[in-house]
């Protein structure tokens, strides 16, 4: 798990270190350069995580040195894509990026369909002057770039693009369907103006002065391929042997690796397959709490715990660590971000490095390939778990910025409306921006995060099995319930979903009362705070603190908005 930087075209060296130094947190082990003449210039920050040695570090070049990349994420299968790769490449290093690069140099781009893992690379070919570029099937790992002057840009981070000249000037469309419908982007969008993501699952070409993007990863045609009628029992058993092998694939590494566990079926389910590789009891577990017994699942998580007997550190978050928890991630996001639940689970990635535990593993991904969200029965276009009232207030908008909002539609490739809520989430709103938020609090503690339920041949499997697999009398997630319940009692296994995990609408409404007023008066004296109307942003923060608080998501709409935007102000 590194950072990746990137010039190509006419550049500065210090417009590269510049980018380098925003995204030291990636990678503090090596931090290297490569340049060809007046043509590219490549920077890369190293975590180290498999083969630990000076020579793995990047940029790394071939036997040739014709290609050189930079690369941030993990492989997880090179050991066997190396084995069928021996007899056409000399491998020097044990690296998952040397893999990745001489599969390349073999394959050319079918090298994606190849990789299981997580990856955002680029590869300089400084024969054709041709930049190569690609992102993992769901985006795990994130790719920025920004075309300037005929000058490519790319990153790991928006800042990085800024750091380099770019302009800071926030994208009014983005923002304004931000704060109207909650939309976090299109695939291919951030908050910020001539600053682009390549979206999961696309690969580039720069060559000439121009940019060419392809998709690579069809999902809707690998759903497709799956095996077709087998039986509840024959679905289990193989989905089993699936998440085994993803998370044996996971604990590849050449340092400590540890678990986040929540009191969810998700969690639970991981907990048991982490207990299957070999030597479990060194496997630490990691939850955060708040001391509010009203959205703790700690009671949950040492339940479980109980009957596994790992390790288990337990994070605290209180209200008041909040504000200066906020302004920091909010710097490391570049985005809006989810909420005090992001700030909670940062701090166990704070705490997992002071450790020296690097890698920790994730159950992201299941609720979304097994339709365990309440709305997915539902008869509407809500994303949000466990909100009756919509939590968009429009009428706090100016009616000129409101008319820049644009409510996002999104494709509908299945015959049923659960699968494609399903594959909404997955492209389009939960899975990008969990990912997007993750991967940050990650990062800014110099750790790595896997999430094995992502795992693109668990997912096309899962997705593909008949509804009643996944929901069955009422009850989602029913196949994965079932699996759980060979390793844990049925009050663990059949509890239902618990939307929040903080208290979030309390604290923002009386704990952290003052913080928040103070944003607001602050949001005011912006640039941007033409964008509001500020009768009605009174009246709705009033509203909140006289006890209107079913949701807390237009408050924390404002709060980044003004951390993110008083720079410029």
């Amino acid at each position: 798990m590194c950072g990746i930087a990137g010039v190509v075209g006419a550049y500065k060296e210090t417009q590269l270190d510049a980018m380098l130094a925003c995204q030291y947190h990636r990678g503090p082990d090596a931090t290297g350069k490569y340049f060809d003449l007046d043509f590219s210039a490549l920077g890369h920050n190293r975590l180290a995580i498999i083969d630990l040695s000076v020579e793995s570090n990047q940029p790394f070049k071939d036997n040739s040195g014709r290609y050189v990349v930079v690369f941030n994420g993990e492989i997880y299968n090179y050991i066997e894509i190396k084995a069928e790769l021996e007899s056409q490449y000399d491998f020097k290093t044990k690296s998952d990026t040397e893999v990745l690069l001489a599969a390349y140099i073999v394959y050319g781009a079918k090298c994606l369909q190849k990789f299981n893992g997580m990856f955002a690379f680029a590869i300089w070919d400084n024969q054709e002057k041709k930049l190569f570029a690609a992102r993992d099937r769901f985006g795990v790992k994130p790719f920025y770039y920004s075309l300037s002057n005929n000058v490519f840009y790319f990153s790991s981070e928006i800042k990085a693009l800024h750091a380099a000249g770019i302009i800071k000037e926030p994208n009014e469309k983005v923002w304004a369907s931000y704060f109207a419908f909650g939309s976090y982007g299109m695939p291919d969008e951030t908050f910020w103006v001539d600053i682009v993501q390549l979206p999961g699952g696309h690969f580039l070409e720069f060559e000439n002065k121009k940019v060419t993007i392809k998709k690579w990863y069809f999902f809707e045609e690998e759903v497709a391929k799956q095996p077709k009628n087998l039986t509840f029992e024959q679905a289990k058993k193989q989905y089993v042997v699936l998440l085994k092998d993803s998370i044996r694939l996971r604990f590849r590494a050449d340092v400590s690796v540890g678990f986040n566990v929540s009191g969810g079926l998700d969690s639970s389910v991981l907990l048991a397959m982490v207990n299957l590789q070999e030597d479990n009891s060194k496997i630490n577990g990691y939850t955060f709490y708040t001391n509010n017994l009203d959205y703790d699942e700690l009671p949950w998580v040492e339940k479980m715990i109980s009957q596994t007997q790992n390790p288990l550190t337990k994070v605290l978050l209180q209200a008041d660590e909040v504000p200066t928890l906020m302004q920091k991630m909010q710097y490391q996001q570049d985005e809006p971000f989810g909420g005090i639940p992001t700030l909670a689970y940062a701090k166990i990635f704070e705490q997992a490095r002071r450790d020296e535990v690097l890698v920790l593993i994730d159950g992201q991904g299941m609720d979304e390939q097994w339709a365990g969200y309440d709305y997915y029965n539902q008869d509407n276009e809500a994303t949000i778990q466990g909100v009756q009232d919509s939590p968009y207030k429009t009428n706090i908008l100016s009616d000129s910025f409101l008319a820049k909002a644009v409510k996002p539609l999104y494709p509908k490739p299945f015959k049923d409306d659960i699968l494609n809520k399903q594959y909404r989430d997955l492209f389009y709103t939960k899975i990008p921006r969990a990912l997007r938020f993750n991967d940050r609090i990650s990062m800014t503690y110099s750790t790595e995060l896997r999430e094995p339920f992502l795992d693109y041949r668990l997912v096309e499997f899962a997705f593909s099995l008949p509804l009643d697999y996944k929901i069955k009398n009422g009850i989602s997630k029913f196949i994965l319930r079932e699996i759980a319940s060979e390793y844990f009692v049925n009050d663990l296994v059949f509890a239902p979903k618990r939307p929040l995990q903080t208290p979030q609408r309390e604290w923002l409404a009386f704990d952290l009362q003052e913080w928040v007023s103070q944003c607001f008066i602050e949001l005011e004296r912006l640039d941007y705070a033409k964008w509001f109307n500020k009768e009605s942003l009174h009246k709705e923060l009033k509203k909140y603190f006289d006890g209107n608080i079913q949701s807390s998501f237009h408050i924390w709409q404002c709060i980044s908005f003004y951390e993110m935007l008083k720079i410029k102000g």
